[in-house]
């Protein structure tokens, strides 16, 4: 049977080689821990190398080893980021205007390498706002303020058509553009409030004139039509003779006559017209 000093001693000994062991495992974690880096959905790894610089291809998701201090990964975000750039300019007639335009870009993947050690990580802090007032700019010079708002599409396409070409000198891919904000001077805006208000005078006073010179020929046509009329009631009248004359009288009493008949507050008829109240024909 052990003595008890041998029983410390054993146990001391446990204790020295379990203390060694967590040792050298906390060191073997930290080792790997450090020699493991993680590359997201949507990133890519650029890695610096201290002996070989900046290594040429990205490296794309998942886990990977490093040799710790010796290589340095750098994660970029290559998913497409929308930015926001405004610039006050001036327009082909002096108008100065206030516009703003939406950027959605993207860093090309090929070209990760050269964007890390020219641009950095901040890649379109350092372009985007200067190449895009450097556009506006150039677009806007072109034309004049009414074009503007009557050819925003147009301005649309010639600035993202340059837009995009520039940023491709800074391997910087362009998605869309689009213009958010455009908004002009007080003055400008009241000449134009003044424009409108004179054009819908205008066109008022036109319709008015238009209007007018409807009822005239309306007016002319309706005394040609009575004129025309009168025309073929005298001719038909001297063509007829005095019998016509006549028979339109006798027309004209029996209509009378007929009409009276039905009031019940006449009773008689003067003149011996009684015969033709009563529908009777004098002649038979």
């Amino acid at each position: 049977m052990a003595s008890p000093q041998q029983s410390a001693q054993a146990v001391a000994t446990f204790l020295g080689r379990a203390g060694r062991l967590a040792v050298f495992a906390g060191l073997g974690g930290a080792a790997l821990q450090a020699a493991l880096y993680t590359v997201d959905a949507g990133e890519r790894c650029v890695m610096y190398d201290r002996l070989q610089g900046v290594l040429p291809q990205p490296i794309g998701e998942g886990s990977h080893f490093r040799v710790p201090w010796l290589q340095s990964p750098n994660i970029m975000d290559i998913r497409t980021r929308p930015r926001t750039i405004s610039s006050v300019t001036g327009t082909k007639d002096l108008q100065m205007v206030n516009i703003s335009l939406r950027v959605l870009s993207k860093p090309d993947t090929e070209e990760l390498p050269n964007i890390y050690k020219s641009l950095g990580l901040d890649w379109d802090e350092r372009v985007l706002p200067s190449i895009g007032n450097e556009i506006l700019k150039a677009v806007v010079a072109q034309y004049n303020a009414e074009q503007l708002l009557t050819q925003r599409d147009r301005v649309s396409r010639a600035v993202r058509d340059s837009l995009t070409a520039r940023a491709k000198e800074f391997n910087i891919l362009v998605d869309d553009i689009a213009i958010t904000h455009l908004s002009f001077g007080t003055e400008f805006t009241k000449a134009v409030e003044a424009k409108q208000v004179a054009q819908q005078d205008a066109e008022r006073a036109r319709f008015v004139v238009l209007k007018a010179d409807q009822e005239r020929k309306a007016a002319v046509i309706r005394a040609e039509g009575e004129s025309e009329s009168a025309r073929l009631i005298s001719e038909a009248t001297r063509a007829a003779g005095p019998g016509m004359i006549e028979l339109r009288r006798i027309e004209a009493a029996r209509d009378i006559a007929s009409t009276l008949s039905k009031s019940g507050s006449v009773v008689y008829l003067p003149g011996g017209n009684s015969n033709m109240l009563l529908g009777i024909n004098p002649t038979r």
